[in-house]
């Protein structure tokens, strides 16, 4: 699968952090986690999504969680100091990332040095499947390495999703 698709940026710095990744592909048409984690035969557990949300102090800060789960942003903004964090529209995702939603991922976004929180359920997985920059493209990385080459704050933030 890798062999199909071009070399992203996302793995480039993996592969200079040293990292070992696997590289998953599913139909770009598909915009969210679930449906990505459907369409790799992976549980939703184990793919996250990256969420851009805008803090108080009008900084952006990126946090994943597994594709089933709500963020749950009273709970992001008391774990990280914050006395209000709220999402940011889908359009405004993409005006300050550069990067498509259903495709944005945080090891896409580490020249925005913005604060990256992954959330805690994902520590009871070895590895994460996250997107890789581009609609269509997870990449299979060790919990471990994720929140070293990210200086990633482990947080409790999700909630199971509504419905």
């Amino acid at each position: 699968m890798a062999d199909e698709i071009k070399k992203l940026n996302s793995m480039r710095f993996l592969e200079a952090q040293g990292v070992e990744y696997e590289t998953f592909t599913y139909d770009a048409g598909i915009r969210d986690g679930v449906g990505a984690a459907e369409a790799m035969g992976l549980p939703p557990s184990e793919v996250y999504k990256t969420l851009v949300v805008l803090l108080k102090d009008g900084e952006h800060a990126l946090v994943m969680i597994a594709s089933d789960r709500a963020l749950d942003l009273k709970q992001l903004a008391r774990s990280i100091g914050q006395k209000r964090a709220n999402m940011i529209p889908k359009r405004g995702a993409e005006a300050v990332t550069g990067l498509k939603t259903g495709g944005i991922g945080a090891l896409a976004l580490t020249h925005k040095r913005w604060g990256v929180y992954l959330d805690q359920a994902a520590t009871e997985h070895e590895h994460i499947l996250v997107n890789a920059g581009q609609r269509g493209v997870n990449l299979k990385v060790k919990v471990d390495d994720l929140v070293r080459v990210l200086n990633a704050k482990v947080v409790d933030v999700s909630r199971p999703a509504a419905g």
